[in-house]
């Protein structure tokens, strides 16, 4: 009965996650370069408006925070702060999110995310800039 449950609640997260997400897929169909060092010039920031950061950063908080705990301090899946990601680079973050986890609940979001902005999503985290509330007071 439980994995029912379990089942009902990820078919509901997916449903509320096209909606609250597909509005936003114009940004998808942009072209971005993904140059390996573009973040450490910040370029993938110039190619992204004020407004979607704001979503993404919100997107981080609320979706990946119900599985990576709301302050981003862990839960079902690991803590994503900047003192447990300093070891890994950049891009294996970006992977991870675009790709998932294989074998474990960390879902792919290269359907619903570009990959300029989860490399975006991936040097914030790196930086401390999403669960600091750094970056969401920027730019408003």
């Amino acid at each position: 009965m439980s994995s029912s449950i379990i089942k009902l609640a990820y078919f509901i997260k997916a449903i509320l996650l096209v909606f609250l997400i597909a509005p936003n897929q114009s940004h998808a169909n942009e072209s971005y370069t993904n140059d390996s060092h573009a973040y450490e010039g910040r370029t993938y920031e110039e190619k992204l408006s004020n407004a979607r950061q704001n979503e993404l950063t919100h997107l981080v908080k609320q979706d990946c925070g119900s599985c990576h705990g709301m302050t981003l301090k862990g839960g079902l899946g690991p803590a994503l702060l900047v003192e447990n990601l300093q070891n890994k680079p950049v891009l294996f973050i970006q992977n991870t999110i675009l790709y998932g986890r294989p074998g474990t609940a960390m879902p792919p979001w290269k359907t619903l995310l570009t990959e300029q902005e989860a490399l975006w999503i991936a040097v914030q985290l790196k930086q401390g800039n999403i669960s600091s509330n750094k970056h969401e007071n920027k730019n408003n």
